[in-house]
């Protein structure tokens, strides 16, 4: 063999074929090979694995994302430059695993997809072998390499047979960006409408989410913490009033006074649960997480119309094992469906989502994970302008300016 690109198995040249009347073949491969991937090696698709499951990593000078094949779920986000490869995205296996305890991998970790569904099935859904957080998480993606002349995609494709559905996921990754492209597709196979559940399961975990440290802003204010009936929840207790009403950030708390949710326990044995209406008079929504000692800080962005409502929860037991879900999505909790859609509004906005007969919708956000100038510590707007995203911290005086061809229009 001449040369051969090994991934998918898409060329194999033979040596062979090196000859004059093989030059316009040649050419023809080379010209695909370019539209395909530039660079194969640094700034493209190749094969990996996320805790020795089987996964796709698009990389650049800048990042390098892992995509797990089971979920199609962003799984790690490392920077290039970093020595310590830490990435701030939650990671179930790697915890259990140093708490000696045993892990399954099930699409959940990071940044994964709940649809259709978020939360619990009902008891008729579980018995038809409905998991919870919907279907998508726990399929295996048929992955497609995308066409991209700067940098790299790929499109991971499923069928959700449970819930008649189609599910495609496809990720972007430009030259020299420190921001990646999520586009999705949700294609209903049956003759009727239906309201749907879908949620981002964003979340970043330790020892990125730090006690003390580590805080989240967003870009929403009337909120509700979740209604409960026990206080205590295994390893930790719930320290917020139940199902009280508050403006973002400061929520009632257990002891009548009010606790701030933008950082993070100092003293971790807490469980947090609560749900913000995201601003109505924004086109695009933004949630962020610093962690001012690693000088990093990761967000999304995203249409109001796709993701109207973000629900929060910090799990902060004393082992500092800790978890931190910022989820974007169709409904202000993760609950069976028939709860999401009989509640049908709250704050009056909708609870749930339609997908119509034999149609399909779309979802387009951005992942951007970055490096902050010091004394950069708290997140007061996210914009989208031409050729970028500016993320501004007003009392320091700081903008971190990201460059994207990306759009989300």
């Amino acid at each position: 063999m001449g040369w051969c690109v090994r991934r998918w198995g898409l060329f194999c040249v033979p040596r062979a074929h090196f000859d004059i009347l093989g030059r316009v073949r040649i050419r023809r491969v080379f010209s695909v090979l370019a539209c395909l991937a530039v660079g194969w090696g640094q700034g493209a698709v190749h094969d990996g694995s996320f805790e020795g499951y089987p996964a796709v990593v698009l990389a650049n000078a800048k990042l390098e994302v892992t995509i797990t094949t089971k979920g199609s779920t962003l799984a790690s986000v490392t920077l290039v430059d970093d020595a310590e490869k830490l990435s701030p995205l939650w990671n179930p296996i790697r915890m259990a695993r140093e708490m000696g305890r045993p892990a399954k991998f099930d699409g959940g970790a990071g940044l994964f997809v709940c649809v259709d569904g978020f939360g619990p099935p009902s008891e008729e859904e579980r018995a038809a072998g409905l998991p919870g957080h919907g279907e998508a998480h726990t399929e295996t993606f048929a992955v497609h390499p995308e066409p991209q002349v700067s940098g790299s995609a790929v499109t991971l494709r499923a069928t959700l047979p449970l819930v008649q559905e189609n599910f495609a996921r496809t990720f972007r990754l430009v030259d020299g960006e420190n921001v990646v492209l999520v586009e999705s597709e949700l294609e209903n196979l049956l003759a009727f409408d239906r309201p749907v559940n879908w949620a981002e399961h964003a979340t970043i975990g330790s020892p990125f989410l730090e006690p003390g440290v580590t805080v989240v802003d967003f870009s929403g204010v009337r909120s509700q913490t979740r209604p409960y009936t026990s206080v205590k929840n295994g390893d930790v207790e719930r320290r917020l009033a139940s199902g009280k009403d508050f403006a973002w950030p400061l929520a009632p708390g257990l002891d009548g006074k009010e606790v701030n949710l933008r950082g993070t326990p100092e003293h971790p044995h807490f469980l947090d649960h609560a749900t913000t209406l995201l601003d109505p008079g924004r086109e695009f929504e933004w949630v962020t997480a610093i962690n001012a000692k690693k000088g990093t800080m990761i967000g999304y962005v995203f249409r109001r119309v796709d993701y109207p409502w973000l629900q929060y929860w910090g799990y902060y037991p004393a082992s500092e094992k800790m978890s931190r879900g910022m989820e974007f999505g169709t409904q202000p909790y993760d609950v069976p469906r028939r709860e999401a859609i009989g509640t049908g509004k709250m704050f009056d906005t909708a609870t749930y989502r339609w997908l119509p007969a034999k149609g399909k919708i779309r979802t387009r956000f951005l992942v951007f994970y970055t490096r902050i100038p010091e004394g950069f510590t708290k997140v007061d707007e996210v914009r989208m302008e031409s050729g970028g995203i500016v993320i501004s911290d007003q009392a320091a005086g700081e903008q971190v300016r990201l460059a994207t061809v990306e759009r989300l229009e």
